[in-house]
């Protein structure tokens, strides 16, 4: 009845009037359809200047946001605190890029190790009346293995632009991949400088050697670690000729692309041996930089392998996660009462975090004496000054009969010793204002200590180029620049040692702490620190005066 009636009303209608309606009804129809477009199209926000892609939150916040990541939660709002505290004096901002989710509880610890480090830094660099500009420091997530830089990039670009924002450098940058490679190439490219803390594969480095910033294929860029060239150098000095014996070592490299692997595999290649010939290199693929995938089968062939030659020294490149496998594999081998060092690059810092009490006993074996050492170059460790200087002063002592003159101290230990000591203050201080971290910085895997002379780094540069002009606002060329003059007096004191810059950026003979698994007798194992390796087969020059041939 009522559907009769309607169908009268409508025909009863004149037709100029029907025809109205029918616009009027499409009209409706139409704004319906576009607005639902629209906010299916407008971007799922995490947080300001964060946007939701996919499960992952992309982008730069300062504001304290933790990125979903409960463990870096404190952290990210004392870096807001400290925002806010100089938000009305002069300063620029730093962005602080590195990946900020995971699914992984050791890959989250080791984040907040990475930001606790950022943030003592910019509280050292905020800390004089006259060191001007302050920092602001924001953190920039580019996603998994770096997969979305191009967009956080995007909006770097954009800051260093802005009269607001007035970014002057990014630093971060904890993995050798080749997308980190494209974001360091497409920030410098664009004038932005760059402070890489913790990267160590050799393709994102500048060439010493050529003609100013217009040969750099980075310009603008600066290391603070040795490459991994380096640091296979200072690893075959410290060990001398039981690493140089061609018949006892070998080396077993990871197949996958990836830039830390390969740049490290290139560098044990080089390592110069000697006697007669070893077995040959024995290659792995794994998935993928935090999966296992088949490597365990492939590491007890490898293993099977090598407790059938004379070898008992190996070479690994690969990432930790590997060499974890790895080292358990060679250790659960039948191979007598032999004992095998597993010697790996600045990757393996991390590798304790993962051990759990049953890897230390596999490592320990039923002897008493590990059957596997792990040991690697390490960017940092907290015991190297202070056991470096104990052994300096018991030779001192043997030969003189009075006290070392100021002159005659060890400049290369002293003044990293006294870095180190600010650095513990500044923790200390920190935890008793109130201000949480999260946790208590353990420093002993080098990322806080590596990350806070970053952030050191970037503040002298800052500080230098703006001088006595508190209304001068650094430019950006001015910083990239100023890298190559941070040497001499200019040289940075930092927790991992003296960093003196080269004129391609890179840090001057750099030390790196030779660093060892030890299992102990029982329980969790600890991190040995053995000694110090020099990529030059010495220590730094007095003041750290570059020569003009540099290895």
């Amino acid at each position: 009845m009522s559907g009769r009636l309607s169908r009268t009303r409508w025909t009863g209608l004149p037709r100029w009037r029907q025809i109205l309606f029918v616009l009027l009804g499409l009209t409706v129809l139409v704004a319906a359809v576009v607005y639902g477009r629209s906010a299916a199209q407008k971007p799922d926000t995490c947080a300001d200047g964060v946007e939701r892609i996919d499960d992952e939150c992309i982008g730069v916040n300062g504001g304290g946001y933790d990125f979903g990541t409960r463990e870096i939660r404190a952290v990210a709002q004392a870096i807001k605190k400290e925002n806010d505290r100089i938000a009305q004096q002069p300063h620029v901002t730093v962005a602080m890029m590195l990946p900020l989710q995971s699914d992984q509880p050791t890959l989250r610890r080791q984040m907040r190790s990475d930001l606790q480090g950022a943030y003592l830094g910019q509280r050292q660099a905020n800390a004089g009346e006259g060191e001007l500009p302050r920092i602001r420091l924001v953190l920039a997530n580019p996603g998994r293995n770096y997969g979305r830089q191009d967009e956080v990039v995007d909006t770097l670009i954009g800051m260093a632009g802005s009269s607001k924002d007035r970014l002057r450098a990014v630093t971060g940058f904890n993995l050798s991949l080749d997308a980190t490679e494209k974001a360091v190439e497409r920030l410098t490219k664009n004038g932005i400088p760059v402070l890489a803390s913790r990267i160590s594969g050799d393709r994102i480095a500048n060439e010493d050697d050529t003609d100013g910033a217009a040969g750099q294929r980075f310009p603008g860029l600066a290391r603070i670690i040795p490459t991994n060239s380096g640091a296979a150098r200072a690893l075959a000095d410290f060990n001398g000729a039981r690493g140089r014996q061609d018949a006892r070592t070998v080396l077993v490299f990871d197949t996958r692309q990836d830039a830390y692997d390969e740049s490290l595999a290139d560098a044990f290649r080089g390592i110069k041996e000697a006697g007669p010939a070893g077995p040959a290199a024995m290659p792995f693929e794994s998935p993928g930089i935090y999966e296992a995938g088949s490597t365990g089968n492939q590491f007890t062939q490898i293993a099977n392998n090598i407790c059938d030659s004379p070898a008992d020294t190996v070479y690994f490149a690969g990432r930790t996660l590997h060499l974890r496998i790895f080292a358990l594999k060679l250790a659960q081998q039948p191979c007598g009462d032999r004992h095998y060092t597993i010697i790996s690059g600045s990757d393996a810092a991390s590798l304790r975090q993962g051990m759990s009490e049953k890897d230390w006993a596999q490592l320990r074996g039923t002897g008493g004496e590990a059957k596997v050492t792990v040991q690697y170059a390490a960017p940092a460790h907290p015991a190297a000054w202070s056991t470096e200087l104990k052994a300096w002063r018991k030779k001192w002592d043997a030969s003189h009969d009075r006290e070392p003159t100021a002159a005659e101290l060890p400049q290369y230990l002293t003044e990293p010793k006294a870095a180190l000591d600010n650095l513990n203050k500044l923790i200390e201080a920190t935890l008793q204002e109130g201000t949480g971290l999260g946790s208590v910085p353990n420093l002993e895997d080098s990322r806080t200590m590596l990350v806070y002379d970053g952030l050191l780094t970037i503040g002298t540069a800052l500080h230098e180029v703006q001088g006595d002009d508190a209304e001068q606002v650094p430019g950006l060329r001015d910083v990239g620049t100023e890298w190559s003059k941070l040497q001499s007096r200019h040289r940075v004191k930092g927790t991992s040692g003296l960093i003196c810059l080269t004129s391609g950026g890179n840090p001057y003979d750099k030390p790196v702490a030779v660093v060892e698994l030890d299992p102990g007798q029982k329980g969790r194992g600890t991190l040995k620190f053995v000694g110090i390796g020099w990529p030059t087969g010495r220590e730094q020059p007095r003041n750290c005066v570059i020569p003009s041939r540099t290895p």
